[in-house]
């Protein structure tokens, strides 16, 4: 008796190869257990902030917030017991407040609240899960400024720094009305706050600017105009 297969376009594949592959499709597709996570957010200093989180773990008896990356216990904001004998939920008032569903708030919020912060749920099995979120706290004025290093250079010969003083979180470069295309002569600093030009060609020449923002207003610098002379 010949052994059962099943016919494709492409020949005979065996019943126990295609058995394999759905046992494998099967255990590739197997939903997989969402991380508990603060989600990360942005707050306008001197506001009120709401730290929520996200993928809750079913049949848990407690938790604890804490500032900064870890379970540093000089660092705890919050925790609460949840058990048959005892709820209790604290702080329940003040410029910090647990709320009933698991979210920080944080009242008038200052420049030394941004960081990372950590939530640990203890579960009913004796184990438990962490989660981490970052808070950006920024001023709600912007203030922006274009400086150079040097105005006028050479082709070839001198290199220019361009610093875009700013308070803003976003910043974005711009030269002659359009997107900075950077190339290998170009650096721009980490933080974006500063633009290299080492040497300086002909083709930079022009007005530069530098446009910031952050979540609710943006605005732009007065430009800078770059004259490269050559030899």
């Amino acid at each position: 008796m010949g052994s059962l297969s099943v016919s494709t376009h492409r020949g005979l594949v065996h019943w126990q190869g295609l058995l394999v592959a759905i046992s494998l499709f099967n255990f590739w597709c197997q939903p997989t257990t969402a991380q508990l996570a603060i989600v990360s957010t942005y707050a306008a200093e001197g506001k009120e902030v709401l730290l929520r989180v996200q993928n809750k773990p079913p049949n848990h008896s407690g938790l604890r917030w804490y500032k900064g990356e870890g379970a540093n216990q000089n660092n705890v904001l919050a925790f609460l017991i949840e058990k048959p004998e005892m709820y209790f939920r604290c702080p329940s008032f003040g410029r910090v407040v647990l709320e009933p569903d698991w979210s920080l708030l944080i009242k008038k919020v200052s420049k030394a609240d941004a960081g990372m912060y950590t939530i640990v749920v203890y579960l009913t099995d004796s184990k438990k899960e962490i989660g981490f979120g970052r808070l950006t706290v920024y001023e709600p004025e912007l203030v922006v400024s274009l400086v150079a290093s040097n105005t006028t250079v050479t082709e070839n010969k001198d290199s220019v720094v361009l610093t875009c003083n700013t308070n803003a979180l976003f910043i974005h470069w711009l030269f002659k009305g359009m997107n900075l295309k950077l190339n290998e002569r170009m650096k721009i600093s980490e933080d974006h706050r500063s633009l290299t030009i080492d040497p300086v060609k002909r083709e930079d020449a022009g007005y530069y600017w530098c446009e910031v923002s952050n979540p609710i207003r943006s605005t732009e610098s007065w430009s800078v105009t770059l004259d490269v002379k050559f030899e």
